[in-house]
């Protein structure tokens, strides 16, 4: 097996350019301003409670920025390719705020299988990166 480490800087990077991702791709997938606004947020709400719970846990800045990187990459790759379906159901739900609107089954399906890939690649793929 080839060993890529990363360096903690390398992470910082990673993790920046990562985030700029997650950000431009999820403000595309969200139909509202809210949506928008309140996407556009998450990362950085994520990284109050990520890294004092990694400090607590004893995990290293380097693993914690992988998991970070990983989370909202996972995010991007799991709605991303259902964009459409998603935006049609958030924009159904605020025009029926009385009714649940079913979610979109493929949309479902694939969200599932999306994420269940994503951590299994995630898990395989630490030690490459460590």
């Amino acid at each position: 097996m080839v060993k890529a480490h990363v360096t903690t800087d390398g992470w910082v990077l990673i993790a920046g350019a990562v985030t700029i991702v997650y950000v431009v791709a999820m403000r595309w997938c969200m139909p509202t301003p809210e949506a928008k606004q309140r996407i556009s947020v998450a990362p950085f709400v994520g990284l109050v409670f990520l890294v004092p719970t990694a400090v607590v846990r004893g995990y290293s800045f380097s693993h914690t920025l992988y998991l970070y990187s990983c989370v909202l990459l996972m995010f991007v790759i799991m709605l991303v390719p259902v964009r459409k379906r998603v935006m049609a159901d958030i924009v159904e739900q605020q025009q029926k705020p009385w009714a649940k609107v079913p979610a979109d089954t493929v949309s479902l399906y694939w969200l599932a299988f999306s994420a269940t890939g994503c951590a299994i690649a995630m898990i395989c793929l630490w030690p490459v990166f460590a």
